[in-house]
């Protein structure tokens, strides 16, 4: 069995992070749990460091840098074959991850998102015009990935380590979501979708996604798809995955 770990961002979720730490060390799939605070200012923090599980790491930034620079941060800390992004606010349930790992352990896939739209589970209703804003912002992906997605902006995303091996993010706050999904269309990597529940949170709740994100989403894709391809740091990336890929053993 591949070895698996999870990486968790944090910014100011201190109501929800004991329970999601709770849940993801608790299950004998994940091997290894890696939490970076981004600058938290609620405690957050500190609550995660009275968990006594084996298998978490934790770890601060100085300041809050956005989910990017968390990510990034705990990448280079994994060491296990298949890595897997967990947000920790509860609006996923880390149980189905288990599910999402099956393409990659029968070596159909590299890469596997779980999608919020493919309804076969239990997803609460909530913001009309989130939902539209995330379909044209799948649309607009796919039309520049030639991809069939159904959703590029969920936070379930599960691949192959090694494909980002060396790799950092150039993107800020939630732009990751669009670059990872840009480089992994260029890698010609392996992607597969699964159905997931979605516990969605109001602002009220703390969710903190807005029309900004929306915008700067948009420009990503126009960049990740059209002038990264042609800087150094997705060629790069391009040839290391060209030795490494499984399509090509």
């Amino acid at each position: 069995m591949p070895s698996f770990s999870v990486l968790v961002p944090v910014y100011n979720e201190a109501k929800t992070i004991k329970p999601v730490l709770d849940t993801v060390s608790s299950m004998d799939f994940i091997d290894q749990v890696i939490v970076v605070d981004d600058g938290s200012k609620d405690g957050s923090f500190e609550i995660i460091q009275t968990h006594k599980s084996p298998k978490i790491q934790s770890y601060q930034l100085s300041e809050n840098q956005g989910k990017t620079a968390a990510i990034n941060f705990a990448l280079k800390h994994a060491t296990t074959d298949i890595v897997a992004i967990q947000d920790a606010d509860l609006e996923y349930d880390p149980a189905e991850l288990q599910e999402m790992l099956i393409p990659i352990e029968k070596g159909v896939a590299d890469v596997v998102y779980g999608s919020r739209f493919l309804v076969k589970k239990a997803s609460r209703v909530l913001y009309f015009y989130h939902y539209l804003a995330n379909k044209f912002i799948t649309f607009f992906s796919n039309c520049l990935t030639n991809y069939n997605m159904t959703d590029i902006e969920t936070c379930y995303k599960v691949f192959r380590r090694e494909i980002l091996d060396d790799y950092s993010f150039s993107s800020k706050g939630f732009g990751m979501e669009v670059e990872l999904t840009a480089l992994f269309a260029h890698l010609n990597c392996r992607v597969y979708e699964c159905p997931i529940s979605y516990y969605g949170r109001t602002y009220e709740d703390g969710k903190k996604i807005g029309l900004k994100d929306g915008i700067w989403a948009l420009i990503y894709i126009v960049f990740y798809n059209i002038i990264a391809p042609k800087c150094a740091a997705f060629k790069q990336q391009k040839r290391m995955w060209n030795e490494k890929s499984p399509q090509n053993g």
